[in-house]
C-alpha cells in the first residue's frame, strides 16, 4: 500500500507509527532495523576507510548475523569491501549520481535505501533490515534502529570514523558474550546485545 506520495504504508502497521512516519516524510520500515558494528573504547570504527584491526572471530559472526537478510551500507564501505557478499543483498548508499555498484541495488537517499531494503526483505522472507557502515550511515539511522549487535573491541586506536553515541535511557542490554581470542584476532572482544527500549 502506497499514499499519494509513493511512499509505502502497511495495513498491519500501528496506526500512530504510520501518521508519525508519514508526518516525518519518511518510510515507514516493517522489518527490524538492525546495527552490526564493531567499535573500539574511544568509538572508532574505521581508519582511512579500513577497519583498524583484525578480528576473524567478529567476521564470522557478522557473516552469521547479517546472512539472508538485506544490508544497507554507504559507498565507502561498499567500494572497501569490494563486491556484493553472497548470501545477502546489498543496497550501497551513494548521492553520486554516476556511482554504480555492480551486483548491488543503489539508492541515493537513506529514505530509498530504506524502502528498496524493505522491499527485499519482503521477498527474502527476512524480519530484519542490517545497517553495515559506514559512520554516517549509523548517525542517519541510530534514532530509527531497534537492535544494535555490538562488537566492543578492547583497543584504543587513531581514527577517522567514529560510532555516533548511544542515549542511555533508550537502549537496554540484552546480552553479553566474551569469547576465548581465536587465531588471527589482534584483540580481546565482548559481543554486546542492545535492544530499544519502548515506552
Amino acid at each position: 500500500m502506497t499514499n499519494l506520495d509513493g511512499r509505502r504504508i502497511y495495513r498491519d502497521a500501528p496506526a500512530d507509527r504510520q501518521r508519525a512516519s508519514l508526518a516525518e516524510g519518511r518510510i515507514f520500515v516493517r522489518s527490524k532495523l538492525v546495527f552490526v558494528v564493531a567499535v573500539a573504547q574511544n568509538g572508532v570504527i574505521g581508519a582511512c576507510n579500513v577497519t583498524p584491526w583484525r578480528l576473524p572471530s567478529d567476521l564470522r559472526r557478522f557473516r552469521d548475523l547479517t546472512w539472508g537478510r538485506p544490508l544497507i551500507m554507504g559507498r565507502r564501505t561498499f567500494e572497501s569491501i569490494g563486491r556484493p557478499l553472497s548470501g545477502r543483498e546489498t543496497v550501497a548508499l551513494s548521492r553520486d549520481p554516476a556511482f554504480a555498484a555492480p551486483g548491488a541495488h543503489v539508492a541515493r537517499s537513506p529514505e530509498e535505501a530504506l524502502a528498496r531494503a524493505e522491499s527485499l526483505a519482503t521477498s527474502m522472507d527476512a524480519g530484519e533490515i542490517i545497517v553495515a557502515g559506514g559512520a554516517q550511515l549509523y548517525d542517519a539511522f541510530v534514532d530509527r534502529a531497534d537492535l544494535i549487535h555490538l562488537t566492543e573491541v578492547a583497543l584504543t586506536v587513531d581514527g577517522d570514523a567514529v560510532f555516533p553515541p548511544l542515549a542511555p535511557g533508550d537502549w537496554r542490554e540484552t546480552a553479553r558474550e566474551r569469547p576465548a581470542r581465536s587465531a588471527g584476532d589482534e584483540a580481546d572482544f565482548s559481543f554486546v546485545t542492545l535492544e530499544r527500549v519502548r515506552d
